[in-house]
This record gives C-alpha cells, structure tokens and sequence, in this order.
C-alpha cells in the first residue's frame, strides 16, 4: 500500500529547524511522503538570517511541475515564496486546481524577527493566493503585517482571523506561538472555518526553541488533510504534533539562538 504524499514549496533552512528540512521532517513524522519545489536558499542558523538567494520562478514551477505530473499529491503547503513573482505563479497553478488541499503558511517574519519576503509579495498573498487556500496560517506578528492592524489579545486574534477569513480563503489560523497579553499559561491560535471562530490550545512552554514551529504546524496540517482527514481534525492533529515538538525540544541547545523542535519525539 502506498503512502499518502504531500508536496512543500518553501524556501530551504541551512540551519535544518525551518523551511523545506522541517516540512519535511514534519511529513516523515506524520508518516506521509515528503516532496518539495525549493522556492529560495537561505544563509542562516539558530541566530538569524545573514542572507537569501531566491530561485528564478520559471524554475520553482518547474519544480511543482515535475512532481505533480508524476506523484498523487493529495496536500500543498507553501511557505518562504521569497518574490512576488514567485507568489503569481503559484496562484496561478492554484487557480488552476492544481494545488490540492492548499496551506498557506505566509513567511514573512522569522522567529527571531528577520523579514523574509519582499514587500511586493504581500498584495499578491492577500489578493491572488489567499482566496484558493483551503486554510491560511499566519502568525500574528504576519497577520499583523497583513492586515495593516494590531493583535495584543485573544479578542484582537479572533478579530483578525476573521478579516483574514474575509480575504477568501477557506478558512484562517492566526497562531499565538508570541502570546496574547490575556493568553495566561497557554500557547492559543485562533481559528476561523468559514462560519465562525474557534481557538486551539496547548500548554505555554518557556523555551527559546521555537524556530520553525510555524512551518511545523502548516506542514502537519497538509499531512493530516494528505490523509483525508477534514480541516478541523487536520488542525487539531497539527496542534497537537507541535505542542509535542516544542516541549520535547525545549531544554535541547543546539546552537546560540532560537533552537529547532524534536520533530521525531526522541526526548519523548
């Protein structure tokens, strides 16, 4: 019996803890078959981003290409697109019903608060990609960018993923890995499914170890969605296996920043 398979368009992380190394370490934990399309090469580590080379998007498609005319993708998650251009051809290969069960994770901020895509890139996100998105997954430092506003509470993150929800996805995560002034003890993202808005919760774990959680919870989403699962359990198991990650990882020290997730549950 085959495996489900799923396919990453993201930008890769020298330093193995984001980007296309989580994704895909992400879909192997969930048991899904990892590809990927390399959308940019980054220079970084724990610390930050010293430098970020994209790829020609004639090439990135190139990349989605090869793979969709070849494997049963039955799950699309973008992150970095790095250019605007990048962000188009994408849309447009969604529009054409070619990105099944698309998560859009919209890479704008690291961790540890580099930029990491052009400002061009940002109306073509909202007005191009969003509105063929299954779910989109910004965190609030993104959404904030995003929809010109800001998210100190839980009531400005439940705002938030309705007016992302209003852009046209199917549905919108406003994750609280930085949390909400009135969060207390918990790591809180926000949820909107088309209807209304409802919130995930995991216990808030003080660690410096976060870098990558955000492309961690898209990848698990699109894992979960490969599956046949629907959005809700989707994003109910994604939650979960980043919850996991983080505590697991958080007394780990790997480097002098912010440190990667234990993927693979070896501290379990």
């Amino acid at each position: 019996m085959n495996p489900p398979v799923a396919l990453t368009i993201a930008g890769s992380d020298s330093g193995g803890g984001a980007g296309i190394q989580a994704d895909l370490k992400t879909f192997a934990a969930l048991r899904v078959f990892g590809t990927s399309a390399i959308t940019a090469l980054t220079a970084q580590n724990t610390a930050g981003v010293r430098g970020v080379h994209a790829a020609p998007t004639e090439f990135v498609v190139a990349q989605i290409a090869a793979v969709l005319d070849d494997l049963p993708v039955g799950a699309v998650k973008t992150g970095m697109l790095a250019t605007a251009a990048t962000v188009e051809a994408v849309a447009a290969l969604a529009v054409a019903g070619r990105l099944p069960h698309l998560v859009v994770d919209p890479v704008m901020v690291s961790s540890s608060g580099d930029r990491l895509l052009e400002p061009a890139a940002e109306a073509a996100y909202r007005d191009r990609l969003f509105p063929h998105a299954a779910v989109v997954t910004p965190n609030k430092r993104e959404a904030e960018v995003l929809l010109g506003t800001t998210i100190r509470s839980r009531a400005d993150q439940h705002a938030a993923a309705r007016a992302l929800g209003a852009l046209g996805a199917g549905a919108a995560v406003v994750k609280g890995g930085h949390p909400a002034g009135d969060a207390g003890d918990l790591a809180v993202d926000v949820v909107w499914d088309g209807i209304d808005t409802y919130e995930l919760t995991a216990p808030w774990v003080d660690t410096p170890n976060t870098h990558g959680t955000g492309c961690s919870f898209a990848a698990a989403t699109a894992a979960h969605l490969a599956q046949g699962a629907d959005l809700r359990t989707a994003l109910a198991g994604a939650k979960a296996f980043v919850a996991r990650a983080v505590a697991g990882g958080a007394h780990w020290h790997l480097g002098t920043g912010h440190g990667p997730l234990d993927h693979f549950g070896w501290n379990d």
